[in-house]
């Protein structure tokens, strides 16, 4: 039996990508594709990548179970909400039974982010932290963020990876960082990330650093290409690595804060959308009025669109041959063209 894989989240940035991609990735035979969407109009949207549309409440332990046991669902690509763990909950309990039913493996992959990976969420930065380094789970159990919804994400993490196991499911943890570009869904097609930045300049005029640390980059492209390139090797039996050691970071490297500031600064400045495109360092009533902006409080601003993070990608590299098609210099030199595909679109 060939498999019959889901995908959720398809009319997202990330989800829709990636099925906008799929026919032309020439994956290894399967079975169905079958998208999780919300309404009528989506269902006929997703119609056009091949898969077939389901509608259900995947916060609903019935619908998901009856959604993944009637469709013999073998492969989950869960790209909707990284905390807290509900909804994989109900996903892997109904994978389980898919797989005493039909006696195939099954594989449940988790949409997580680098965020997970940074200071912020209390992740060592002294040095890289390989995604392919054995001891990863263990680093992850012991970090202590600052916030509750970090340590949400992180428990996700970690309960995907155990309750997969106890199961006998092959888990995974992707991890998109920041994400640029422009989406190729029929749904959402700009990043969150990227659009923080220009939410609050506008919000305040003024482009404002509010950390001196690196993040890790990514185009949506090559974020997509490792998404296909990990279910090529699972279609072709050839098990990547899973649970503990089934991390997989797509990122192309990183850049440092002040550089990416600046060049979003001046594709603001430009626009006039801000009233001076030199970057100065925010205050505590900076940060306030930062946080009213982006419908936050002031204190989570520095996490939205700061953080120091050494996360480096390797797996991919190594176990699926995966390469970046852009340097992460590259965020920088699009980042006019982000902007202006932001302002051009944006519905806050």
């Amino acid at each position: 039996m060939s498999h019959n894989i889901l995908v959720t989240g398809g009319s997202g940035y990330v989800g829709g990508s990636l099925l906008a991609r799929w026919k032309e990735a020439n994956l290894p035979a399967y079975n169905k594709l079958f998208a999780l969407v919300r309404t009528p109009k989506q269902a006929e949207s997703i119609k056009q990548y091949g898969a077939e549309p389901l509608i259900f409440d995947a916060y609903n332990e019935g619908e998901v179970r009856a959604a993944v046991v009637d469709n013999n669902i073998t492969i989950v690509y869960h790209l909707i909400a990284p905390r807290p763990h509900v909804s994989q909950s109900y996903f892997i309990k109904a994978m389980a039974e898919v797989k005493k039913n039909t006696g195939r493996d099954v594989y449940f992959l988790h949409t997580s982010g680098a965020k997970m990976f940074s200071s912020h969420a209390g992740a060592p930065t002294d040095k890289p932290l390989l995604d392919s380094d054995p001891n990863l789970y263990e680093i992850q159990k012991g970090q202590k963020p600052h916030f509750p919804l970090m340590q949400e994400a992180l428990d996700a993490n970690n309960f995907v990876i155990e309750e997969a196991e106890k199961h006998g499911i092959h888990s995974y943890v992707f991890v998109p960082c920041i994400v640029y570009g422009k989406g190729e869904g029929f749904g959402n097609q700009i990043s969150i990330q990227t659009v923080a930045i220009v939410r609050a300049a506008e919000a305040l005029k003024r482009v404002y650093r509010v950390d001196a640390g690196r993040p890790v980059v990514c185009h949506i492209r090559d974020n997509t290409n490792l998404y296909l390139d990990l279910l090529r090797k699972i279609l072709t039996g050839e098990n990547p690595g899973s649970g503990k050691n089934g991390y997989y970071l797509a990122a192309s490297g990183s850049v440092a804060w002040d550089d990416l500031y600046a060049a979003m600064a001046s594709a603001l400045a430009k626009r006039n959308v801000i009233d001076n495109d030199t970057v100065v360092s925010a205050n505590e009533q900076n940060l306030e009025a930062m946080g009213k902006g982006l419908g936050c409080p002031g204190a989570l601003v520095p996490v939205m669109l700061g953080g120091n993070c050494t996360f480096t990608a390797d797996r991919g590299s190594k176990e699926l041959g995966w390469k970046p098609l852009y340097k992460p210099e590259h965020i920088l030199e699009y980042a006019d063209a982000e902007v202006d595909f932001i302002l051009r679109n944006k519905n806050w």
